[in-house]
Order: C-alpha cells, then sequence, then structure tokens
C-alpha cells in the first residue's frame, strides 16, 4: 500500500488514549503523538506515555510546555463588556478578578505596557486599548462587546514582556521529558536562542538527549529565527497565537519563510492550528482547510499538527484519515524534488552525493533510496529534498528512528550496527524482502559509507534488490 511521505502529529489528551484509540490512529498515519501540558498533569501524561508506547517502539513522544504566556486570572461569573466600556487590568497573579477589574498571571503588566498597545484576550475575540495607566493598573477602553472568562489568554502585539521562558510547571514537565526518555519538548513561545538555551542547560545536566522543537508564535521569534535554529533540533509553526501577535495577512508568507529556513539548515518543520477545525465537530472537512493542508504541503513542510481535531473532538479517527488522504493526494501533484542549494553538513562529499542520490532515485524511478544512519544527520539532510521517492533509513540507535518519524519521506527502523557497507546492504536488503516491502528486482539507490559510522556518506550504488545483496555476498 502506498504510505504518505509528510508526517502527522496528533495531540492526544488523556481522556482517550486507550490503546486501542491509539492503535486505529497509528495505522491510520499518526506519527507523534502530543502532549498538551496547558490541558494534562504529570500522571496524566505518564498515562498517555505508557499507553503510547504499548501501539509501536517506533511511535514519536512529543511534550508541548505552556511557556511564558499570560492569561486572565479566575473569576465566578466573567465581565461582560460593551464598546467603549473603560476596563481596568491589574498584574496580581493570586488575585481573582472582581467588578471590573481583570487581574492577570503577569505582576509586571502596568509597568511594561505603554499607552496604544492593544490586549487581545482569548485568541482575539475582545481587544481591549490601553488609555493610561494609574498606579498598578492599565485603564483600557473595550473594543466590541463580549465576556471576559477566566484562565483565557492574553496576547499584547508588539510587546515583549519580560516574562520567564520556563515557568516552575514547564520544569516539571521538563524533568518528566528526562525522567520518561520523551523524544521531543516543543517550547512554547519562544523568543531567542536563550529560550532554548534554558532548556538544553537543564537537559544536558542531566545527559539527556531529548531534543528541542522551538515554536514559533510571535514576532520575536519570527525574527530571531536564525538564532533559534542555531539551537533548537526543529521548529512548530504555532499559527493560532502567531495570527495574533502579527497581522493574519502576513502569516502564509511567515509560514512559507519558516518552512524555507528550516530546510536550508536540514531541521524539520511542523504546521500546526486549526488545520482540521471544524473537524471536530463535523465528520467532514472545509474545502478551506484541504487547501490548507495542501498549501503547507506544496510548501515543503515536513509535517503537519492535529490539535483539539484529535484531543477532544468527535471524530478523531476521521480527522487523521483525512489528513493522511489529502497529504497521500496532494504529494502526487507536487514536484518530484526539491532543487535546494547543496548544505554541507557532515563534509562536502556526504553532502554532494546526498543530492546526487536523491536526483539518481527520481530520475531513474527507484523504489526508494537506502542509506544507514547513527545520528540521522544523512536522512535529514535527503529528506530536505523533498524527493518523490521514499528514504528507507536503517538506524543503529533506536532514538534516532523515532527522531526521524518528523521528517519528511522517511521510513525508518532500527538495526544493529554492522562492520561493513557490505554486510549493511545485505542485511537490509534481506530485511526488506522478507517483510515484503520490495521485490528482489525493484531498483535501489544506496547511500553509505566505508570509513565508519560517524564520517558520512562516501558512496552510492544503484542496482536491483538481487545484485545488490549477491555482490555483497560474492565480496
Amino acid at each position: 500500500m502506498e504510505k504518505k511521505k509528510t508526517k502527522i502529529v496528533a495531540t492526544i489528551s488523556d481522556r482517550n488514549c486507550d490503546v486501542p484509540f491509539l492503535e486505529k490512529l497509528f495505522q491510520s498515519g499518526m506519527d507523534v503523538v502530543r502532549m498538551n501540558t496547558a490541558h494534562q498533569s504529570i500522571e496524566d501524561s505518564r498515562r498517555v506515555i505508557g499507553n503510547a508506547r504499548q501501539v509501536s517502539d517506533r511511535l514519536a513522544l512529543l511534550i508541548d510546555t505552556k511557556g511564558p504566556e499570560i492569561r486572565t486570572n479566575s473569576t465566578e461569573t466573567g465581565l461582560e463588556v460593551k464598546t467603549g466600556d473603560l476596563v481596568y487590568v491589574k498584574g496580581a497573579p493570586d488575585v481573582s478578578s472582581y467588578d471590573n477589574v481583570i487581574c492577570l498571571s503577569y505582576r509586571g503588566i502596568a509597568e511594561e505596557i505603554p499607552a496604544g498597545s492593544r490586549l487581545l484576550i482569548d485568541d482575539g475575540d475582545i481587544e481591549l486599548v490601553v488609555k493610561s495607566r494609574d498606579n498598578d493598573f492599565l485603564i483600557c477602553e473595550a473594543r466590541n462587546p463580549g465576556i471576559i472568562l477566566g484562565r483565557k489568554s492574553v496576547n499584547i502585539p508588539g510587546i515583549e514582556v519580560k516574562l520567564p521562558s520556563l515557568t516552575d510547571r514547564d520544569k516539571e514537565f521538563v524533568q518528566l521529558a528526562i525522567d520518561e526518555d520523551i523524544d521531543f519538548i516543543a517550547h512554547s513561545f519562544v523568543r531567542n536562542k536563550e529560550d532554548v538555551i534554558q532548556i538544553q542547560e537543564i537537559l544536558d545536566k542531566h545527559s539527556s538527549k531529548v531534543k528541542i522543537i522551538a515554536k514559533i508564535e510571535n514576532q520575536a521569534g519570527v525574527d530571531h529565527i536564525d538564532e533559534i535554529l542555531d539551537h533548537a533540533y526543529g521548529v512548530m509553526v504555532a499559527r493560532g497565537d502567531l495570527a495574533i501577535e502579527i497581522p493574519y495577512a502576513k502569516i502564509p508568507g511567515i509560514q512559507k519563510m519558516l518552512i524555507d529556513k528550516c530546510i536550508q539548515r536540514r531541521k524539520p518543520v511542523i504546521i500546526a492550528t486549526q488545520m482540521l477545525h471544524s473537524m471536530i465537530n463535523n465528520p467532514r472537512p472545509t474545502r478551506a482547510e484541504v487547501s490548507d493542508i495542501a498549501n503547507a504541503i506544496y510548501s515543503h513542510t515536513d509535517a503537519i499538527m492535529l490539535s483539539g481535531e484529535t484531543a477532544y473532538g468527535k471524530y478523531p479517527l476521521e480527522s487523521l484519515k483525512t489528513m493522511a488522504n489529502v497529504a497521500l493526494e496532494v504529494e502526487k501533484t507536487k514536484e518530484s524534488i526539491h532543487d535546494i542549494p547543496v548544505e554541507v553538513i557532515n563534509n562536502e562529499i556526504s553532502a554532494f552525493l546526498i543530492k546526487a542520490a536523491v536526483e539518481a532515485a527520481v530520475n531513474l524511478s527507484a523504489r526508494a533510496i537506502l542509506a544507514d544512519s547513527m545520528s540521522g544527520r544523512t536522512i535529514r539532510s535527503l529528506a530536505a529534498y523533498r524527493g518523490n521517492r521514499m528514504i528507507w533509513a536503517k538506524c543503529y540507535d533506536r532514538r534516532v528512528v523515532r527522531e526521524l518519524m518528523l521528517s519528511y519521506g522517511v521510513r525508518a527502523n532500527y538495526m544493529k550496527p554492522t562492520e561493513t557497507s557490505h554486510d549493511f546492504v545485505r542485511l537490509a536488503g534481506d530485511s526488506l524482502l522478507h517483510d515484503g516491502v520490495i521485490d528482489k528486482l525493484d531498483l535501489l539507490v544506496v547511500i553509505a559509507g566505508n570509513f565508519g559510522h560517524n564520517t558520512g556518506a562516501s558512496y552510492i550504488e544503484i542496482g536491483t534488490v538481487e545484485n545488490l545483496i549477491n555482490k555483497t555476498v560474492r565480496a
């Protein structure tokens, strides 16, 4: 059966994470399980982790931190406002909102926010404009009617407040990721390299191999994307908050720019937020949602993500199947190779051979590219060209297998290290034949190395599976 190349990240709630349900999602195309810590306790997340690991040792796990966010404090009934009403906003983390005073979780709000700033509450449903400041209060004017409820997000476009990157709660979940050997931490509201480094220092202290995905969801993150990519394993384009912080008309261009930056650096990139939002309550997607998925794939993203659709929606399996089917069809009509410049990751020889292998597989209509990997670098470099041939990666580290679940067009499996490249080709070919993945007359493009697992690719060989295996036996 034909397999999609675009990877799918599915958000899973502890309320709906039974093993049979996760097995259905995995069989339908789920590559990564995401846990949103904004809505889960430590024990809730442990339950999801345990159940996901019963499904497959190839299924990757991602924990999403809350990051430096501002929210309204709890309130009994909410504050109903009309256009033009004055609202007093105060930074008081431990105080409930009262009367016409909205208390926020960030104490320094009044000192740092100047007059004329906009406060967008609950994903922008209510807009307040700061008119003036009076001691500890911001005096704001409501620009539209609505009800301001507790525990709702507050965005302040164009203003970078001095929030700490990691909350105490975030640190607890980082420790959970370390203890459980999770694959990825997606850190929210990354503004600069320091936000990534702060988590990396904790990971390094525990000699943890957990990889950091930087969530880009504000202007600062966009502005500092190059230095962020110096330190992050990959990027998630979190378009929900991004479209509130930045004029929405600019989002498609920013999305394309971020994808291009990640491909240039050979870093995985995920497009997230409301891709099939209507399917939370409806069994079929809108045409606009299908086009949104298609646009992300035509723009060469590695992965696309489901949030509420699979976490608490009425049609989680249908949503996953819809996304997988759309991806499969779009991939049939996209360009056969993404013509990008060679980027030296290991060395110049490997960089040249990687592009040549993808071009050969495409031009010769090979069944697939076969490569081995210790760290995943060569495989991610192959994936960057977004060729229309699958990349079969044999990895000598089970963690790398899971990390590559975020890379476009890669089907990774674990393999014990071999002494020579001949042994690798023979054993990998036999394994693929045994699994019924290929036929002995299928053409393969092999890219491997003769000088050790850490030196990168040193040669390409092209032939039928039968000839490649027989050659290595004679050798």
